[in-house]
């Protein structure tokens, strides 16, 4: 693979910085990455890897939807394709946002308490022992949601204050936080990028 395919979920969320990061990453590995804006149906299944980034969950799970998207979305990981799902993303990829209003995809077998961690104004940046990264990753929590409850299948990745904040299912990444808002990459990298993931060609 020489070019990356990446498609960000551009329903509502902050794509440019998903588009920055994912592109360093890749550079990284001496790959191009095309970034493509998801906010119809059609383009998933020519994706490669794709991006979840946060928002309103509500807002975004009902134009998943109706756009048509979120089947495609749960065929790319059925297909064993990767899926980092940051925040809001989080919470729509999850199997039971606790809430009426959010129609979940059921990538990640973990149930998630929305905006667990306080309000915007109560935002905070806290250094993370991921596995898989050799030092901490500068976490970025704004209005973060909490994962209560994590099914026997999934692997925690990082905790904050006992609860855990990044983890991997399959082909899929979540992470409570933003790792979009930071120059470092390596989440982008280690949801993409190692043995479970993108193959990149010698």
């Amino acid at each position: 693979m020489t070019t990356l395919r990446a498609g960000v979920v551009a329903v509502q969320g902050d794509v440019s910085e998903h588009a920055d990061a994912v592109e360093r990453a890749a550079a990284a590995h001496g790959v191009d990455a095309e970034i493509v804006e998801i906010r119809s149906d059609g383009l998933v299944p020519d994706c490669d890897v794709l991006l979840m980034p946060g928002g309103e969950s509500t807002t975004i799970s009902r134009l998943l939807e109706r756009e048509g998207i979120a089947n495609e979305i749960r065929a790319h990981v059925d297909a064993g394709k990767p899926v980092l799902a940051t925040c809001a993303g989080l919470i729509v990829a999850s199997r039971d946002a606790k809430d009426d209003r959010v129609t979940t995809l059921d990538l990640l077998d973990v149930t998630v308490d929305r905006n667990a961690f306080g309000r915007q104004v109560d935002s905070f940046e806290a250094p993370l022992d991921v596995a898989g990264l050799d030092s901490p990753f500068p976490a970025v929590f704004i209005r973060a949601p909490l994962i209560d409850e994590v099914g026997d299948g999934v692997e925690v990745l990082a905790e904050w204050d006992g609860n855990p904040v990044a983890v991997r299912d399959g082909p899929v990444v979540g992470t409570s936080f933003h790792p979009e808002l930071t120059p470092d990459s390596r989440i982008h990298d280690l949801a993409f990028f190692d043995e479970l993931a993108v193959e990149v060609d010698a």
